[in-house]
């Protein structure tokens, strides 16, 4: 039973259009990182009068823009992973599928006109005032310069990403279509493979930009004003306390089968997790109170602790009380990963994997754990997250920098890993005392054999 219900979760790991989501998110991961840090130079975790801080408060403008420009444009780096992703899974060129669900996503956001603004200055009721004035007017000065058409940033962020994927997945689609039925322009053998592939590429880019482009200008739809609206409920219910749980416990359900849970569970989540904490980014960077509490930092420095089941408690019973040999060697040689959050060897290696002494712990420490962090968040005791710092950082740390330089974040985590040692050590124990009697067996019967 269950050998059959694992092998079903596994083909749910794979489904393509999942990992597509999955990979083209995850290749935005190193320019979400980078963009944290420039958030967190901008706002420095150190008091108002130091000079580092006084250094970032008169550039911040400056210092934000590499934010900027990785963090809001997040959707659009996101979608040209999905798209090539995607387009691979298939065996199709995944440059194309690239630059299909880019374009075609493009053609979802209206480009704006921005036109020269010229003012002219008067005097009224004895006050110097400036008045938008007709282009040839005497004395006018040039207020705003003719920048053409632009394309607004709103959409190419976590707020497009929705729509992002659904073009994405549309576009490379629309690509495998034409490819399998050969509905396509096809070059002679002696043609180069790079102009044939363009040449090929003509039909699907013309059918995706006839449809996308008809909805978007034509009908004059909105598509992201649409998706947004459905999923705005989705939004709000993601930062709740019953969303974090059911997260949390799905996460570490499919974990306990081998599979990776935040590789399910994070493909569909993930671009909520990412909506809230851009919006959090954009809070703080505005000077406004942080919304959201359950941004994805939030499970990263709260709940996995060490890893998935926040298993730090466990790997460091293992290497202080553990009376079993295997014990203490797994111990000794886990703790280092563990410490920044690879637990592969003790999730395989106890195993934690279908194991009925480890199995409840591994999915009861994290539940709590993030209803404790949730509630602490909640009451205004720890700052909510606002960026993501490099997962592999030991968890005080890293949640000191998500926080925005909150030290209680630290004492927070602490206590989290204290926890997560007293829940996992009665079954530890159990656990432990298994060992050793199969370790002192499997001894005499060598002994015997001698």
């Amino acid at each position: 039973m269950l050998e059959k219900l694992s092998m079903q979760m596994a083909k749910i790991s794979e489904q393509r259009h999942l990992r597509a989501i999955r990979d083209g998110i995850i290749a935005t991961l190193p320019l979400i990182i980078v963009g944290s840090i420039f958030l967190i130079v901008a706002f420095p975790p150190f008091p108002a009068e130091w000079k580092i801080s006084v250094w970032a408060k008169t550039n911040i403008l400056k210092i934000l823009l590499p934010y900027r420009m990785t963090m809001f444009i997040m959707g659009l780096y996101a979608v040209m992973g999905i798209g090539n992703s995607l387009a691979k899974s298939y065996k199709l060129d995944g440059i194309t599928g690239s630059i299909l669900a880019t374009c075609g996503f493009l053609l979802t956001i209206v480009p704006k006109v921005v036109k020269e603004i010229l003012v002219v200055t008067q005097t009224i009721d004895g006050k110097e005032v400036q008045i938008i004035a007709e282009k040839g007017t005497e004395g006018a000065t040039v207020l705003q310069e003719a920048a053409g058409f632009v394309m607004p940033m709103t959409n190419l962020g976590s707020a497009g990403l929705f729509v992002g994927i659904l073009v994405a997945i549309f576009a490379v689609e629309v690509y495998r279509f034409t490819s399998t039925t050969g509905f396509k322009i096809k070059m002679p053998e002696g043609v180069p493979h790079s102009v044939a592939r363009s040449f090929e590429a003509l039909t699907p880019a013309l059918i995706v930009i006839l449809i996308v482009a008809t909805i978007t200008y034509w009908w004059e739809k909105d598509l992201h004003k649409i998706v947004g609206t459905i999923i705005k409920p989705l939004v709000i219910a993601a930062d709740s306390w019953v969303s974090v749980q059911v997260v949390v416990f799905l996460i570490t359900f499919f974990w306990s089968f081998g599979i990776h849970g935040d590789s399910i569970v994070g493909s569909i989540v993930r671009p909520l997790w990412l909506t809230l904490l851009e919006q959090n980014g954009t809070a703080l960077a505005d000077g406004k109170a942080i919304p959201h509490i359950a941004a994805e930092p939030f499970y990263q420095w709260f709940v996995w602790i060490g890893g998935s089941g926040a298993t730090i408690g466990l790997t460091l019973l293992l290497l202080t009380v553990s009376k079993s040999s295997y014990g203490r060697t797994l111990g000794k040689t886990s703790i280092l990963s563990t410490i920044f959050n690879i637990n592969e060897p003790i999730i395989f290696g106890c195993p934690v994997v279908l194991n009925p002494i480890l199995l409840p712990p591994f999915i009861m420490v994290p539940v709590i754990n993030s209803s404790l962090a949730y509630f602490f968040t909640k009451m205004g005791w720890v700052n909510k997250v606002t960026s993501t710092p490099p997962w592999t950082l030991p968890g005080p740390i890293g949640a000191f920098l998500a926080t925005n330089g909150d030290f209680r974040a630290v004492l927070l985590s602490l206590f989290l890993i204290f926890t997560s040692i007293l829940i996992y050590y009665p079954f530890f124990k159990a656990y432990d005392k298994k060992m050793v009697e199969e370790e002192k067996n499997n001894q005499e019967e060598n002994n015997g054999e001698e």
